[in-house]
């Protein structure tokens, strides 16, 4: 099974001939006004009726620029598509001359059956100088209202053109038709990448005369139609991820009469420019600052698993994060490891150091978080965080030192994003898989007892281990107990909780356990001489968080995890058991997961086990019907009553 199928790098293939829908600026018709919700989304705030883009060249004074024109069209059917009505575009403007503005721009509104049209006037028109090399323009169009029909143009000229700016043919709103043309100089190579799991048409190229017949150029066109709106979906870590956008980077130049010079690159070489970066190699390669400190804490002839241990708890307890991430070092790791403070990098680039110079086969891991997003091709800037692996017994050991409750192999959740890339000294670089293969555990175990009213009152303990654990640790290690009880009891709906106390906490060689005792009023029904009783009490789940009809994306828990129950419950007094579920064991294929449910009953104790795996951290798509299923039947078992009867 290809649990890691994924979109990331799709080399756009196939040519498809299409013909270009006729879409006009100023051209709004009466329909499109009178529309009153999107035909195939009727929830939709607003829509794109069209989006035209166009991307070319145009050669002045023997330079080139890069000219972007891009036209749309969007309808506004309700107040929340409002912001729709405003729109900014931003350029890199370094030391050199960028035109960017808008045009063409206007409201439409019916009114009295006729079309009332609203230019966008001067008092509408933004514009900031962010930084000394970035300026973003902004417009908020005049007179919206629900119905209205917005268009505008924009054009940006520019000579930068390493990167074109991402293209996107999908957005929160549907759109009923985005094209995009890409017309490029014969000098001019470039790499094309396409993300997401829209359909996109392309053209064949086509070869033409460029900017005032003074070049060749090839033509391609891209185009979606009737796009569906980004959903998020439950179990999708950063839903940017998997939106359909087409990147271009420029390979190579070759102009007349001149030898090719190469841009694009490969991870090896982006692994090699970074750690040649004086703020990441240099860095890695300073010792002076703690060799003393490490001689003490390190005794020769120390086993190398327990170097690891001692060297990742000693810069962890001395280093304290300052919540910024990178993998270059700001100030330094010698200032960082004096002051006790600083960023991802210099934390995380200390620690391989401190490890290498006490013999062991580290090295810097460079990972992209989960809200930056999966590094989908080879550039600097596909990572924004850095972790250190180490080589031992043949097994590759992750480590990050910026969370006082990390352990081997336990990585904060932000840097838990598919796959990371280690680079090496000598200059190879090797794919890291940086998801957990092994289940954390939760278990839970419950001694109660039914009152003849219905009330249940009981003793629970609930451990948590591993990925779990420092999940705990990481969320309510800072948090009040009193607010914790609060936000304890809120989750589980009607609980209310004494003598809490907690354990473990600091000591992460073991698991985390709480324990408290309880009574809840709303986990048995009491008719007539009846009582119906959730076996799991409070513990079952009650929705399938699962609910589209067809899932997109591939579902991404945080860890492969084991859930685990053990409940013992005495019946009241003068009552017997009726009926009970019936034990029950599934299993999904591939090995996605398993569900055991087994119940039995011993003089007036009921016993109850629950144990509820998911193996692996994320599953292709092409499972989700089994998954949604599954959770289906699992939840039902869950929510099963027993039936208890007053004896006669």
């Amino acid at each position: 099974m290809r649990l890691l199928q994924l979109l990331l790098i799709i080399i756009l293939a196939g040519t498809l001939h299409v013909t270009a829908q006729e879409f006009k600026l100023g051209k709004v018709s009466v329909e499109e006004l009178q529309e009153k919700v999107h035909p195939a989304d009727t929830s939709a705030p607003a829509a794109y009726l069209y989006k035209r883009g166009k991307t070319f060249f145009e050669l002045n004074d023997g330079y080139f620029n890069m000219v972007t024109e891009v036209e749309c069209r969007i309808k506004i059917y309700k107040k929340e598509g409002y912001s729709y009505a405003s729109e900014e575009i931003a350029c890199y403007t370094g030391g050199k001359t960028i035109k960017m503005y808008f045009t063409d721009a206007y409201t439409y509104n019916l009114e009295g059956g006729k079309i009332e049209k609203t230019k966008l006037k001067a008092d509408g028109e933004f514009q900031e100088q962010v930084n000394e090399n970035v300026r973003v323009k902004k417009i908020t169009m005049p007179n919206v209202k629900e119905g209205s029909v917005i268009e505008f143009k924009y054009v940006i000229i520019t000579p930068y053109f390493t990167a074109f700016e991402d293209w996107y043919f999908q957005y929160p709103i549907p759109a009923n038709y985005v094209t995009y043309e890409v017309a490029l100089p014969n000098y001019f190579t470039y790499n094309r990448f396409m993300t997401g799991y829209t359909p996109i048409e392309q053209t064949a190229p086509k070869a033409r005369l460029g900017s005032r017949g003074i070049f060749q150029e090839t033509a391609v066109t891209f185009t979606a139609k009737n796009v569906k709106a980004l959903a998020d979906e439950s179990f999708v870590h950063n839903i940017d991820n998997y939106i359909s956008i087409l990147k271009h980077e420029l390979a190579s130049v070759q102009l007349p009469n001149s030898t090719p010079e190469k841009y694009s690159t490969d991870w090896p070489s982006v692994a090699k420019a970074i750690y040649e970066d004086n703020d990441f190699g240099r860095e890695l390669g300073l010792t002076n600052y703690f060799k003393e400190d490490l001689q003490a804490l390190v005794p020769s002839g120390t086993p190398p698993a327990q170097k690891l241990e001692i060297i990742f708890g000693y810069v962890k307890n001395r280093m304290n994060w300052n919540d910024k991430n990178g993998y270059y070092c700001i100030d330094g790791v010698k200032k960082a490891y004096e002051n006790k403070v600083g960023n991802v990098g210099e934390i995380n680039l200390m620690l391989p150091a401190m490890l290498r110079h006490a013999g062991l086969d580290a090295n810097p891991v460079l990972v992209s978080t989960r809200d930056n997003g999966v590094a989908i091709y080879p550039a600097r800037t596909a990572y924004n965080y850095v972790i250190a692996g180490v080589k031992l017994d043949n097994n590759i050991i992750l480590l990050d030192a910026t969370s006082k409750y990390t352990l081997p192999n336990i990585l904060p959740l932000r840097a838990l994003n598919w796959v990371g890339r280690m680079i090496k000294s000598n200059g190879a670089t090797e794919e890291i898989d940086l998801m957990p293969k092994k289940n954390s555990r939760e278990m839970i175990t419950v001694s109660a007892e039914v009152a003849a009213d219905g009330k249940v009152t009981g003793k629970t303990r609930d451990q948590y281990f591993d990925h779990y654990g420092y999940v705990f640790r990481e969320t309510y290690g800072t948090l009040a107990v009193d607010s914790y009880l609060e936000k304890l009891e809120e989750y589980y709906g009607g609980v209310l909780v004494s003598d809490y106390s907690i354990t473990n906490e600091r000591d992460l060689t073991k698991p985390v356990m709480e324990e408290y005792n309880f009574s809840h009023d709303n986990v048995s029904e009491v008719i007539g001489n009846k009582i119906y009783l959730n076996p799991m009490l409070f513990f079952s789940m009650d929705e399938n968080p699962f609910k589209q009809e067809k899932r997109e994306y591939p579902i991404e828990f945080d860890f492969p995890h084991q859930d685990k129950y053990l409940l013992n419950i005495t019946i009241p007094q003068g009552y017997e058991i009726e009926s009970m579920p019936k034990s029950v064991s599934m299993a999904m294929e591939e090995n996605i997961g398993t569900f055991r449910y087994n119940i039995g009953s011993k003089d007036r104790v009921v016993q109850v086990s629950v144990a509820f795996d998911i193996n692996y951290a994320n599953i292709s798509q092409d499972y989700y019907h089994t998954i949604k299923d599954f959770f289906q039947k699992m939840i039902e078992k869950q929510n099963e009553k027993i039936v208890l009867k007053k004896s006669i």
